[in-house]
């Protein structure tokens, strides 16, 4: 008797177990992970996000002055893939914790280098890497579940939004590509395979030396003669250098050489530059 007991009360455990470890639910405040590729690499950004769920956020839910996760459940971090710039300060590539500090008129955002806080007590200030005053911004909407976005993104510069309810915080980041890509360029013109287009097109987009630009560009036209995007590029340069009837011309034919390939596209940007160049 006993031993058939003890054998119900162990299958039972074992059913319970069972059907236990089935059993999933969704998140309260989903784990997202965003990877966005920037300057010659990319960041990547891991944060939980929570709702309002009919609660006051700011000065409640989340205290003033004191230091906030900014998320829920794990700690937020951000890893940047090559050296970036914020405020003053130069961050070195890596892993880094980002928190925050809300206040009603400024909002302290740290970047520090602990991994694994989500709580004040946990909090070292003298691992901080980053520690920047930002002004905090009214929306004319109201964000029911809490974002991070990347945004304004340029070649060397983009901003990482924070948001929920009505507020709006932006850390801008910025990193400095001009003298690794010009190194690449000096170094590649010096082998056989030269990308003349690549390195023209990077010149032009960059306010660097337009001349050199059509010095390459022509030699790029040269090896691809049918190529309508080369002369749009070219014509676009000539223009910045206010050399507009060499401009209009080189966009004719770059205009006549896209219709042949069917590019609408191109045809709409070369009649759109040809009435700014009029």
């Amino acid at each position: 008797m006993k031993k058939k007991l003890a054998f119900a009360v162990a299958l039972s455990a074992f059913f319970v177990n069972v059907y236990a470890q089935e059993l999933r639910t969704p998140q309260p405040s989903p784990t997202e992970e965003v990877k966005q590729n920037f300057g010659l690499s990319s960041i990547e950004l891991s944060y939980s996000r929570p709702g309002m769920k009919g609660r006051t956020i700011f000065g409640d839910l989340v205290p003033y002055g004191k230091v906030w996760r900014t998320g829920a459940n794990s700690a937020t971090t951000l890893t940047f893939g090559d050296d970036v710039t914020i405020g003053d300060t130069k961050v070195p590539a890596g892993k880094y914790g980002l928190l925050t500090i809300p206040d009603a008129s400024q909002w302290t955002v740290i970047i520090t280098k602990q991994l694994d806080v989500t709580s004040p007590a946990a909090y070292k200030q003298d691992q901080d890497v980053v520690r920047i005053k930002i002004t905090p911004q009214t929306l004319p909407f109201s964000v029911e579940t809490f974002t991070m976005l990347f945004g304004n993104i340029k070649s060397s510069s983009i901003t990482l939004g924070i948001m929920w309810d009505n507020v709006y915080v932006e850390l801008p980041i910025s990193t400095d590509i001009d003298s690794k890509v010009s190194a690449q360029i000096k170094e590649i013109m010096d082998g056989d395979n030269k990308p003349y287009f690549q390195a023209a097109l990077y010149y032009i987009e960059n306010g660097k030396d337009l001349n050199q630009a059509v010095a390459w560009l022509d030699k790029a036209i040269a090896q691809n003669p049918d190529a309508f995007y080369m002369y749009y590029q070219k014509a676009r340069a000539l223009a910045k250098l206010g050399k507009k009837t060499e401009a209009l011309a080189v966009s004719n034919k770059s205009r006549e050489l896209s219709i042949k390939a069917k590019s609408d596209d191109y045809v709409a940007l070369n009649d759109k530059l040809q009435k700014e160049l009029k």
